[in-house]
């Protein structure tokens, strides 16, 4: 279902847009990803609607059947991509795994606030931004998803997220009609 609306309080969470995944990522398909991200971030802090800015630094400690895995990250790893132009008043969260409610206080922060709804970005589409919007729905808000403000390494599990799991979870929309709903404009 296409986005219909926008709740007054309404946040922005981009996740993971650091130097480390960035490199992951086709550069054409960066390019577009950092306009539509700046696009939506200038909208939202316009709104004055609370930002957040997640990165991450390691992964869960569990075991997997793939390669072992670092606790944590080399610093430039971590960086947030300069093109999102952070702000002071931004929420910064840290995340250790695939998504960004699960062992932070993110769901807190928001809660303080009065969010009730957000809006997913970034990368990668079928890990940090699927994770986060199974986390936010689980946990009660309602859930956008800009689907041309997201990317993945695996245009398999791109679409296959965008697709069949999102609508399930929430809405999506482009961030041009995101960006209307908040200027009050129709979608």
């Amino acid at each position: 279902m296409p986005v219909t609306t926008l709740d007054p309080n309404t946040a922005l969470i981009v996740i993971d847009l650091q130097k480390g995944i960035a490199g992951m990522v086709p550069e054409a398909t960066l390019t577009e990803l950092i306009a539509h991200n700046r696009a939506l971030l200038r909208a939202f802090r316009a709104h004055g609607l609370p930002v957040v800015l997640v990165n991450v630094d390691g992964l869960a400690p569990g075991r997997t059947e793939g390669p072992a895995r670092a606790p944590s990250f080399p610093p430039e790893f971590v960086e947030l991509l300069e093109e999102l132009e952070p702000q002071p008043d931004d929420i910064r969260v840290t995340k250790r795994t695939w998504g960004a409610f699960a062992s932070t206080d993110l769901d807190a922060r928001l809660t303080a606030l009065g969010v009730t709804q957000v809006v997913v970005t970034g990368v990668s589409t079928s890990h940090g931004v699927e994770s986060t919007a199974r986390q936010a729905y689980e946990a009660g808000y309602n859930v956008t998803v800009a689907i041309d403000a997201v990317a993945d390494m695996s245009d398999e599990a791109h679409r296959h997220s965008i697709g069949h799991l999102f609508p399930r979870l929430g809405e999506t929309g482009t961030t041009r009609e995101i960006v209307d709903l908040l200027d009050g404009s129709p979608a």
